[in-house]
């Protein structure tokens, strides 16, 4: 779950990170009230779950109430990079010193939080990686151990951050990794971290990931979730407890169990196609279930193909190839799906779904040649 800018702030203020004083404004008149009451130059930020904002003009600095008016009337409804601008954050102006990176984020590969910080702030931390990957500064933390004073001094010394800055900076480290570690974050980004011309510390952007399985432990962080934000198939994946992740492509992807799925996805893209989704149906999926993963895929109209990828172990094919065609009946079916079964009763399960002679259903035996033949069929209907 992505959090938008002011939440992140809020989690970060609740923590003792230091954040600039600020209002939500949803109104250009509520944007122009917000800096009448925080007074002097603001900034007018675009609330979008997307980086990129200040490129798309999204974030602009004003010195007066009308000013913000204008830049408030300007930013809402701007579309940046497909999500559209609903809300504001009005800001008030700080002196910037110098800009900063720094994130707490979850390595997979390592299964351990990983440290990032560089005195390159402001800049896509990608840029920074790909171009000056010395001034990137990583280091890991032992979750067992976790975040200890010497990992922030063995961070900062090396970024290269200036020793007489180190003192003030640690304590916001350790504030923001309380953040990622107290609420289970997957990502805790600021960018920029600033150095004001007094000497200390605020985060002047917040980029905050929750693990969505473990919402159940922050009920108000929960209740943060912009459901006007969430895409239509991953809000209907959530509530009928399918595993969903949309992607870009147009060939549709459902499959049982989430390594399988990820393996699909990734001959689909070995084939030449683009991928347009990630959806475990999980095991033992019933004819229901099956026809709602149908649905939720279909919706989607960048979708010209679907690749129904089954590997039976505890869960039979033949029981999967029933609830499948049981499934048509009820699911408007627009594109050609490409079944692929192996495992359990495989045998049976294909000759089940032959003999249906459904003219929307092929059948393939391995999943090269399923993931080829869906390929094919998504540029046919493209």
């Amino acid at each position: 779950m992505d959090l938008y800018e002011h939440q992140g702030k809020e989690l970060f203020a609740a923590a003792g990170v230091a954040v600039a004083n600020g209002r939500v404004a949803y109104t250009v008149e509520e944007a122009r009230a917000a800096a009448t009451e925080l007074g002097g130059t603001v900034v007018v930020k675009s609330q979008v779950l997307t980086g990129g904002r200040g490129k798309a003009g999204g974030v602009k600095v004003v010195k007066d109430p009308a000013a913000a008016a204008e830049a408030a009337e300007a930013i809402l409804g701007l579309d940046i990079n497909g999500h559209v601008t609903h809300r504001l954050y009005i800001e008030q102006g700080i002196a910037i010193a110098k800009e900063y990176y720094f994130s707490v984020t979850f390595d997979r590969s390592a299964k351990m939080p990983l440290l990032m910080l560089t005195t390159m702030g402001g800049m896509d931390v990608e840029d920074v990686a790909k171009n000056h990957p010395a001034m990137l500064a990583r280091l890991h933390v032992d979750p067992a151990l976790g975040y200890r004073g010497f990992h922030g001094q063995q961070l900062m010394s090396m970024a290269g951050i200036p020793v007489e800055e180190r003192k003030a900076l640690a304590p916001i480290m350790a504030q923001l990794y309380g953040v990622f570690a107290d609420d289970d974050a997957m990502l805790v980004e600021v960018n920029p971290l600033v150095l004001l011309e007094d000497g200390s510390f605020l985060a002047a952007d917040a980029k905050v990931t929750i693990d969505d399985n473990a919402l159940y432990r922050h009920p108000t962080v929960e209740a943060m979730r912009d459901l006007s934000a969430v895409d239509a198939q991953e809000q209907a994946a959530r509530e009928a407890d399918l595993a969903y992740v949309k992607l870009d492509g147009d060939v549709g992807i459902l499959g049982n169990g989430a390594g399988l799925v990820m393996s699909t996805v990734d001959v689909v893209a070995q084939a030449g196609g683009r991928p347009a989704n990630f959806l475990d149906v999980g095991g033992g999926a019933s004819a229901e279930k099956i026809a709602t993963a149908l649905a939720i895929v279909l919706s989607d109209e960048k979708v010209k193909s679907v690749l129904f990828n089954i590997f039976g172990g505890i869960t039979r094919c033949d029981e999967v190839a029933k609830g499948l065609l049981e499934a048509l009946e009820t699911t408007d079916v627009r594109a050609p799906i490409v079944v692929r079964l192996d495992g359990t009763n495989d045998v049976e399960g294909r000759r089940l779904l032959n003999e249906a002679q459904r003219p929307e259903i092929t059948v393939e035996n391995t999943m090269l040649e399923a993931a080829a033949t869906a390929v094919r069929l998504a540029g046919e209907a493209g």
